[in-house]
C-alpha cells in the first residue's frame, strides 16, 4: 500500500488518464487489501478470481470515477463486495434476496490464510481469526482495519449506518482480543493491524475524467 495518500490520487487520476503505469501502481497499492477482504466473502479457493473479476470492471469504469485515495478504496470494496455477491449467488450457496448487506450476514467466513494480502500488515494468523467472526464483523474489521475505509466510506460499501459499522467493528476487534487470549501461539497479531481510519477533513476530490483503455491482468 502507498504510504502517502496524495500519491494514490495522483496515480489514479493519471491512470483515468491512460497511464499504464499508473495503472499498474494503483493496482499494486489496492489489490492486496481488495484480495484480503474478498476472502472474507468467498473463501480463499474462490478469492483470486472474484478479485480478478473486479480488477476487470475497474479496468472498464474508472473513466467515470471521481474522487481521491479514500474514495477510490471504498469505490473498489464496492466493486468487489458487488462480485463477491454475484459469485455467491451463482455458486447456488445461498438464495439472492435483494442484494443489500442481509444476504451476507451470518454466513460464516471460510478464509484461513492471506498473507500475501495483508503484505508486511498482518500476518496469516490474522485473517485466521477474523475469519471466525460473524460475517458482519468480519467484513467491518477487514473494511476498517485492513481496506483503510473510514466508518462513513465502510457504511456506504455495505449499505449501513456509519454507527453500525463502528459498533461491529468495535466488537470484532473485541472478540479477537478474546481469541487471541485462548491462542498463545498468535500473540501479536493485533499489532499488526494498522489503527481504524477516521474521515480526513481535507479530503480533496477531483471531478476530472479522462478516456482509459481497457485493461487485463497481465498488464497489472
Amino acid at each position: 500500500m502507498l504510504g502517502d495518500d496524495a500519491e494514490l490520487t495522483t496515480a489514479v487520476l493519471a491512470a483515468q488518464d491512460g497511464d499504464e503505469t499508473a495503472f499498474r501502481t494503483v493496482y499494486r497499492a489496492v489489490h492486496p487489501r481488495l484480495l484480503g477482504y474478498v476472502r472474507t466473502l468467498v473463501g480463499d479457493p474462490d478469492a483470486e478470481d472474484v478479485t480478478s473479476e473486479t480488477w476487470l470492471q475497474i479496468a472498464r469504469d474508472l473513466e467515470r470515477f471521481s474522487g481521491d485515495a479514500d474514495r477510490f478504496r471504498g469505490w473498489a470494496a464496492r466493486i468487489a463486495r458487488n462480485r463477491a455477491l454475484d459469485h455467491i449467488r451463482m455458486r447456488g450457496r445461498r438464495p439472492a434476496i435483494g442484494g443489500d448487506e442481509t444476504e451476507l450476514t451470518g454466513k460464516p467466513a471460510e478464509s484461513d490464510t492471506a498473507g500475501e494480502a495483508m503484505e508486511s500488515m498482518a500476518t496469516d494468523s490474522t485473517l485466521s481469526l477474523i475469519a471466525r467472526l460473524p460475517q458482519d464483523q468480519a467484513e467491518a474489521v477487514v473494511l476498517r482495519v485492513v481496506v483503510g475505509l473510514d466508518a462513513k466510506t465502510a457504511a456506504e460499501t455495505l449499505g449501513k449506518r456509519p454507527g453500525a459499522v463502528r459498533t461491529a467493528a468495535h466488537r470484532g476487534l473485541k472478540r479477537l482480543a478474546e481469541l487471541l487470549d485462548g491462542d498463545p501461539d498468535a500473540a501479536g497479531v493485533l499489532d499488526a493491524l494498522p489503527p481504524q481510519r477516521e474521515p480526513r477533513a481535507d479530503a480533496v476530490t477531483s471531478a476530472g475524467v479522462t478516456h482509459m483503455r481497457a485493461r487485463t491482468q497481465k498488464d497489472m
